[in-house]
């Protein structure tokens, strides 16, 4: 199969990552598209311990239950160790040689990359489908594409998505002052932001 890898905090989930993987999922005949929250990443600050962990792992459940294409993978739920990319990979094609991989990425990673820990590691593993939100900018992502391309031997797709100004950043901030966030994430994930009292002490 083709499986379609979308990594996050997920913090909370919302509209925009939904959408970038249901355009994956529809551009690139993609059969399923995992999500993957991360219990420690290593280049965010995140409130953590096993409870925060929970609500982020069950709000990326309840927003894509309705989808059968869309599947929740533990992978990199973990509290105690930091999850890179190269590994997580590493052992996706590991545990299931007979998929294809493909990796979804933003603009914003897609320059970052080479920062990344091991990063040359990741490019054997997988195919890398760099979301286009903004067409102002098509020169450059093509540009660092070429690059990644001829100096590593990367595989790397222009995935077409829709410029959504929403961000989990956002959405917290909203929660924490009581304002709704319904439409910026699906009406399960608000609901179970508002019965869980989440967000309501941090930004």
């Amino acid at each position: 199969m083709k499986i379609g890898i979308m990594g996050g905090t997920f913090d909370p989930i919302h509209i925009g990552h939904l959408l970038l993987g249901q355009f994956a999922y529809e551009d690139f005949g993609l059969d399923q598209i995992w999500y993957l929250p991360n219990g420690n990443p290593p280049h965010k600050q995140t409130e953590e311990g096993t409870k925060a962990l929970r609500h982020r792992i069950e709000m990326v459940r309840l927003a894509i239950q309705d989808m059968p294409y869309f599947k929740l993978c533990l992978l990199e739920a973990k509290e105690t160790e930091h999850s890179y990319t190269y590994k997580t990979m590493r052992e996706l094609n590991a545990q299931y040689p007979e998929h294809k991989f493909y990796f979804i990425l933003g603009a914003d990673s897609l320059f970052e990359i080479e920062n990344w820990k091991y990063f040359r590691e990741i490019f054997p593993t997988c195919t890398i489908l760099a979301a286009m939100r903004d067409d102002k900018n098509v020169e450059k992502m093509l540009a660092q594409m070429t690059h990644l391309v001829e100096q590593y031997g990367a595989e790397i797709e222009l995935l077409r998505a829709p410029l959504l100004e929403i961000s989990s950043t956002a959405i917290r901030s909203r929660a924490r002052n009581n304002l709704s966030v319904y439409y910026m994430v699906p009406d399960t994930v608000a609901e179970y932001i508002v019965k869980n009292e989440l967000y309501q002490m941090r930004g």
